[in-house]
């Protein structure tokens, strides 16, 4: 398993191809291509998803109120 460090550089990398239009990646010594957008937007959250669960911080991501009149 890759550490958290490693894997937000990937991210990093992955973000930079895609927002520049490229799809080829080279992180260290592997370079990977990519055939869609659709396929590197997924490897985005697949690596967000590795990076929240190395971090320790899985916590939901939704808030729920509750409300009354105090009747």
């Amino acid at each position: 398993m890759a550490t958290p460090a490693e894997l937000i550089g990937m991210r990093d990398a992955l973000e930079a191809a895609r927002y520049s239009g490229n799809r080829r990646v080279r992180v260290g010594g592997t370079e990977i291509e990519f055939k869609s957008d659709a396929e590197m937007k997924a490897a985005l959250l697949d690596l967000n998803r590795k990076i929240a669960a190395a971090s320790g911080s899985a916590g939901s991501p939704f808030v729920t109120f509750t409300t009354s009149k105090g009747l």
